[in-house]
This record gives C-alpha cells, sequence and structure tokens, in this order.
C-alpha cells in the first residue's frame, strides 16, 4: 500500500511483458511526504479515481499510451470505460512493470541507480517524476528555488527580485525532473536526470510531459479551471514510454477556480497555519537525516501530526468530490455546487 491507495497484482509483471493490477483508491492522505496521516478524508478515494480514470481515457483519445485499462463497476466489478461505471468508482485496473529495489548506500554514495536498472532491464518503472508548471501559485517550490528573471518577468518581481504576493502565469511551460523513490524528493539537473532515467530519453520523457499538460490543460479550461501545475510518472517498455500511476487529479495537479485554489495544497497550508510545530519537527528532520546512514527522516521526527477538525475533514471532502462533478461534467456525488464547496474552505 502507498500512502493514499491500496496496489493489488492480479498477474506480476516479468522481464519480458507487463503485469496486470488494481490499485484501490482509498480515504487516506498525505502530506510534506509525511505518509498516511492520522484520519482520513470521505469521498477523496473515489473522487480521484474518477477524476484519474477521465484524463487517462482523454489521454487515450489523443493517442498518448498509458498503463490504464479501465475502472470495476462498483455494483458488478466488471472492469469497464468510466462513462459505463454506475457509481463512483474506487478501484482502477492497469498494466504493471517491475520496480526494483532502490538501494541507499549512505550519505556519500548515495543512491545506487546502476543496481536499480540492472534488475529493471528494459521494463520498468522510470524512477523520476516529471514536473510541469504553466503558473507559480502561492506554495510552489519554484518561489524558494527561482527568481521571476529566471523566466523573463523581471518587471514582476519585487524590490529584491522577489515572487510578489499573488500567482503569475508563466510565459511557456516549464518541464522539470525530481526524484521518485528516494526518501527525500530532490530537483535535479537535466544531466542527473538523464542518468537516473536509465535507457528512457530524458526528450522523451519531456515531450510526454508536455503532452499531458497540454490535454489536461484543455479540459480544465473547458470545465472552468485553471490547470496551474501537475505530475506525470512514466514506465518503460520495449522501447516505448507510457504514463503510470494516475493523472491530473487534486492530489497530483494544482487546478484553481474563479482565482480560487483547489488542491491538495489546502491541506497543506491548514497544517502551516495550525500545527507549525509538526511541521518545522519535520524540516529539521528532513534537514538531519542528510549526515545518516539511514535515509527514512521519519525516524528523526520528533512530533506526529495533529488530526483534522471535523469541520475541516467535511469541507475538504466537499471540494474533492465538488471538483470532481465540475471537472468530469458527471454527478458522481450528492455535495453543493463548486462555488459554495470553495466558500465553505475558506471560511476555515
Amino acid at each position: 500500500m502507498t500512502s493514499v491507495k491500496e496496489f493489488r497484482v492480479d498477474a506480476p509483471a516479468t522481464a519480458d511483458s507487463l503485469g496486470r493490477g488494481r490499485f484501490v483508491f482509498t480515504d487516506a492522505y498525505s502530506v510534506f511526504d509525511w505518509g498516511q496521516m492520522p484520519d482520513a478524508i470521505p469521498r477523496k478515494g473515489a473522487s480521484l479515481c474518477a477524476m484519474g480514470a477521465f484524463n487517462f481515457e482523454l489521454l487515450e483519445d489523443e493517442g498518448v499510451p498509458t498503463h490504464y485499462r479501465g475502472v470495476a463497476d462498483p455494483d458488478t466489478s466488471e472492469i469497464v470505460p468510466l462513462a459505463d461505471a454506475t457509481a463512483p468508482p474506487t478501484e482502477m485496473a492497469i498494466d504493471l512493470t517491475q520496480v526494483p529495489d532502490l538501494p541507499y548506500d549512505g550519505p556519500e554514495a548515495g543512491y545506487d541507480y546502476d543496481a536499480f536498472h540492472a534488475a529493471g532491464g528494459e521494463n520498468y518503472l522510470v524512477p523520476l517524476e516529471v514536473v510541469f508548471r504553466n503558473r507559480v501559485p502561492i506554495g510552489s517550490s519554484l518561489r524558494r528555488r527561482t527568481d521571476p528573471a529566471d523566466f523573463g518577468l523581471d518587471d514582476l518581481a519585487g524590490p529584491d527580485g522577489d515572487w510578489p504576493d499573488e500567482p503569475v502565469d508563466l510565459p511557456e511551460p516549464v518541464v522539470e525532473f525530481s526524484t521518485k523513490y528516494e526518501q527525500q524528493d530532490r530537483y535535479l539537473t537535466r544531466e542527473e536526470a538523464d542518468r537516473i532515467a536509465g535507457v528512457a530519453a530524458i526528450d522523451a520523457l519531456e515531450s510526454l510531459a508536455r503532452d499531458v499538460n497540454r490535454v489536461v490543460t484543455e479540459r480544465a479550461g473547458a470545465a472552468g479551471f485553471v490547470h496551474e501545475d501537475g505530475k506525470i510518472e512514466c514506465l518503460y517498455v520495449d522501447g516505448e514510454l507510457r504514463v503510470a500511476d494516475v493523472v491530473g487529479t487534486f492530489d497530483e495537479n494544482r487546478f484553481s477556480y474563479g482565482g480560487r485554489g483547489i488542491s491538495k495544497e489546502v491541506v497543506r497550508q491548514w497544517y502551516k497555519a495550525n500545527d507549525p510545530a509538526w511541521v518545522e519537527a519535520v524540516k529539521e528532520a528532513k534537514a538531519a537525516v542528510a549526515e545518516r546512514d539511514i535515509d527514512d527522516w521519519r525516524e528523526l521526527c520528533e512530533r506526529d501530526p495533529d488530526p483534522l477538525p471535523d469541520e475541516v475533514v467535511d469541507a475538504v471532502s466537499e471540494l474533492y468530490a465538488a471538483g470532481t462533478n465540475a471537472y468530469t461534467d458527471r454527478e458522481w456525488f450528492d455535495v453543493p455546487d463548486i462555488e459554495a464547496a470553495l466558500d465553505a474552505v475558506n471560511e476555515l
């Protein structure tokens, strides 16, 4: 199980062929790489499954290869296209590839990607996240890693060359690469990403990410959303890249609606404002692990997160559900519309 969904194997992948399996979406959530948090958000799993399946089917219609095979109908358990599901699905059928272990050899040697690729051969999950950005919203890591001038936005910079206090549209989409299986995500140079990708071509990964970004951005605009940023993961098999994991949901991507953000960032910002001691403890633990022979910073974290209050859980649950209704143009959930859901979140 990952922090938010279970993983079931029907037929394992081999060195020569893909396997078959399912994602089972739960109502668990994760922020700041913590893993499963102490409570759950009702309807979140079904929201992500429906929205992810919707986007996979859009990609397939555009000729973008993916590992998606349909959803399990809640009434019959048969694998069907999303349009044929009789209720919000929570299981997604997928093709499986190999996911080798990534050995950690200590702070000096780091992670052994050569061993990872020796085990994966030419059928493996690329150990990268490919990030695309159309906008720099509040909370974006670009705000601490770059300046507006890096993107030709000198006229928007503050007195010290820093980012303004409102979202900024980028002149062109930006694609970045970060690690997937290291205990702490880190952004990579193109050369580092190319080495970590193995036999998968970095140019092809970027091209695939741009295709996904275009499709999701177009759909978001048609539904009244602005698509701000997101990421994909990819499998490599027989010389071909395919989009894997889940695509274009409120966990993987940031969207806004009428100028108001709708993504997991809502929960991150709540913890920053209401449980700052835990957020700081996470930051300190991540820094402290850098010189250790272990790579799991959670072992060094001195605090656990507080549960969300009931009113926050309810508001975030309705936001996920209302957002999915609006994005997919189908009333999967009996909840207020997205404007009302955003109003409730803003009142927290």
